[in-house]
Formats: C-alpha cells, sequence, structure tokens
C-alpha cells in the first residue's frame, strides 16, 4: 500500500510542479526521469545499504568530532553561563557555526572547494540537461550558503534572463550550507541530514526543470566565477569566523522572533477556536504528508511540524521535532526530517532577493517579483525528498 501511495504523492508533486510551469510545451522529459532514478539509487545506498551506513555514519563522525572540537571554543568564551545537564539552543546549536565556518574559509583559501564545486558542476551539467553556471550554483550553494553563492557568480548576474536567474535562486532555497549541516544533525539523525541534502541537489533541477524549462545554447554557457580579491589566511580565516558569528546570531535572533509570534498566535487561537495554531495548519496540510508516506493517525502532527517550518524556518520545526512533544514512528521521522532539511519558507525569499540586491539592484528586484513561485519551487524540492524518502523506508 505504501507504494502505491508514494507513487500517486510522485504524481500530485510533478503535476504540482507542472501546472506551475511557465511553457508546459518545452518541459524535457529525460533528464527529469534520469535524475529521478539517481534520486532513488542514492537514497536506497544511502539508506538501506551498509556501504550506504558505513559513508554516513563516518561524515556523521567528522562532524561530531569537529562540533566536539568547535564546543572547546564556545566552552572557553561562553563557559558558566548554562548550568550543569541543561541546554541552550544558542550556544550548544547555534555556536559551532563559527568554527565549521572558519574551516570553509582555511579550504576556500587552500583553493580545495572551489576545485571540488567546479568539477562536480561540471559532471552534473551532463546529467541535469541544464548549464554549467546553473550546475556550479547547485552545489556551490551548498557549501557557501543561499546568500554568499551569489557573490562567487557576480560578473553574470546583470547579463542573467530572469529563467536562468531563477533557476539559481531556486538551487540556493533548495540547499543548505555546509557551515550549518553540524547544527542540524544535533537536532535530526545525520542520514536524514546527509540523505536530504544529496536528494533536494538534483530535486531542485528536477523542479526548476518543470516550472522552469529553457535551453542554454553553448555560447551562452559559460561560467565565470568571481576570483577572491587577495588576502591573507589570517584575513581570510577572520573574514569566515565573523561571517560565521553573523550567521549564529542571525538565526538566534530570528529564532527568537519566530518562537514568540507562534506561542503568541497558539495562545489566541487556543482562546478564540479552542484549538492551537499549529494543531490547525497540522489538518490543512495533513493530505501532503500522507501522500509523502506519513501514516493516516500521525499525518496530522507530522504536517505541523513541516508547516512550522514553512512559516517559520527549519530550526523552529527542528527544535520542535526533537523536543519530545511530537511523537512519531521511524519511517514517520525519516519522512519529516528530511523534508526540514532546506531553505524553503518565507524568510528566505527576504534574504534571497537582499543578497541580489546588494550586488545588483535591478536583479535582486526580479527576485523579488517571483518570490512566491521560487518558494512553490522549492517547498515541492522538499515534498519531492521527503516522499521518496518515504518510498525507500
Amino acid at each position: 500500500m505504501k507504494y502505491i501511495i508514494g507513487i500517486i504523492g510522485l504524481i500530485v508533486v510533478l503535476g504540482l510542479a507542472w501546472v506551475g510551469s511557465s511553457d508546459k510545451k518545452n518541459v524535457k522529459y529525460k533528464p527529469i526521469i534520469t535524475m529521478l532514478i539517481l534520486q532513488f539509487i542514492l537514497g536506497f545506498i544511502l539508506l538501506n545499504t551498509g556501504a550506504g551506513n558505513y559513508l554516513v555514519g563516518g561524515i556523521a563522525k567528522g562532524f561530531e568530532e569537529l562540533l566536539k572540537c568547535a564546543g572547546e571554543g564556545v566552552n572557553f568564551a561562553f563557559g558558566g553561563l548554562v548550568n550543569d545537564n541543561q541546554f541552550s539552543f544558542f550556544i550548544s546549536v547555534l555556536l559551532p557555526i563559527v568554527f565549521i565556518s572558519a574551516l570553509i574559509g582555511i579550504l576556500q583559501y587552500l583553493k580545495i572547494l572551489p576545485f571540488v564545486v567546479k568539477y562536480i558542476g561540471l559532471v552534473l551539467s551532463k546529467v541535469n540537461g541544464m548549464g554549467k553556471l546553473e550546475s556550479y550554483n547547485a552545489v556551490a550553494s551548498a557549501i557557501l550558503g543561499q546568500s554568499e553563492v551569489f557573490i562567487s557568480v557576480k560578473k553574470q548576474l546583470g547579463l542573467l534572463p530572469k529563467h536562468r536567474l531563477y533557476t539559481l535562486c531556486a538551487s540556493a532555497m533548495s540547499t543548505v550550507s555546509m557551515s550549518i549541516v553540524g547544527s542540524y544533525m544535533v537536532l535530526l539523525q545525520p542520514r536524514y541530514v546527509v540523505t536530504a541534502i544529496v536528494l533536494n541537489l538534483f530535486g531542485g533541477f528536477i523542479i526548476s526543470s518543470v516550472i522552469n524549462p529553457y535551453t542554454v545554447t553553448e555560447e551562452d554557457d559559460i561560467l565565470v566565477v568571481q576570483e577572491e580579491k587577495k588576502q591573507t589566511f589570517f584575513e581570510v580565516l577572520g573574514e569566515y569566523i565573523m561571517d560565521g558569528f553573523k550567521v549564529a546570531v542571525i538565526v538566534g535572533a530570528m529564532l527568537v522572533g519566530f518562537v514568540a509570534i507562534i506561542a503568541m498566535i497558539n495562545t489566541l487561537f487556543k482562546t478564540v477556536f479552542g484549538v492551537d495554531f499549529q494543531d490547525m495548519i497540522g489538518y490543512v496540510f495533513s493530505p501532503f504528508a500522507f501522500l509523502m508516506g506519513v501514516t493516516l493517525n500521525e499525518s496530522i502532527q507530522a504536517a505541523s511540524v513541516m508547516a512550522t517550518k514553512l512559516v517559520s524556518n527549519e530550526f523552529v520545526a527542528m527544535n520542535l521535532l526533537s523536543s519530545g512533544s511530537v511523537h512519531l514512528s521511524a519511517r514517520s521521522t525519516a519522512i519529516v526530517s528530511t523534508f526540514l532539511v532546506s531553505f524553503a519558507n518565507f524568510s528566505s525569499i527576504g534574504i534571497l532577493s537582499g543578497a541580489v540586491k546588494g550586488l545588483h539592484e535591478e536583479q535582486g528586484n526580479v527576485v523579488a517579483r517571483f518570490g512566491l513561485k521560487l518558494l512553490y519551487g522549492a517547498t515541492l524540492v522538499s515534498v519531492l525528498t521527503a516522499t521518496i524518502v518515504g518510498l525507500i523506508m
């Protein structure tokens, strides 16, 4: 039965993407089918094989060691602020972002990351039927983050037509930056985080290929990556450390605002309607959770977590899922967890348009205009990933 529901879910996701397509007649089905098959193969390997478990276990252990190292720095600066056996979200989950960001800066300075990103992007461009720029951007987004990635393609921003700009932004919203992956692994099982990152990479291309189909000519398919200005090692290190701290503070501030607003709305809804706001949106989104593979009796709770991510951000939803107040089976937890690993939420529209506008004002306005369509596509990417995980588990 789960396979029938899952296949219906896949059809619904792709159908919703097709409904929102800007050029239904020119959708390229061959690369879409190829990437769907790749998603199933990679998802199965990562979740259901010994080799996949070994790989994910190695990645998780690596991040665990990195987080221990980060903890040394955090405890030195902020030790004593939290009582023994007490948990601080900001100190334990967000501040390690500073250390991971510093490591990314070191790998950037050594030219290791640019090399990896460029050549993985070139390989992807052979599979997805899109341009080298789109493929590079998708991989770079997963390393640098949804705002910072546009700096590396600054030279081409002003030359991009609307449809190519949409794909770049959709990739940035569908992936997550490496600097916060460790923080996700504190709240979710690492294997779900790794699986979602891989599947979202292809899912972003699949949904964009349906919603926003186009062909890139060879003369337009030129990848020009902005060279970083020459800096010393310690200048780069200091810059990335400060960038990591800014991210931690910004996410922390957003959590304060969103959690407080949701608490206020829950109180109002409880007073007026006798039901929490999160329970209400859970009822609205529960059919989608069911089609992703969540059992009917768990669909309302699962949908409530998913919708919380959409209206606030992924950290609020992950904290809700890991808090113990939501009780789901292992399979439903896997589906919900992989859905949460992306930047697909309303606040990302402002973040993306602001990032692009800072580099090219006119293109930033273009991003703002198709912001809701961008969120629509990125959310479908998350639904597609979760549905595939539901079929595999």
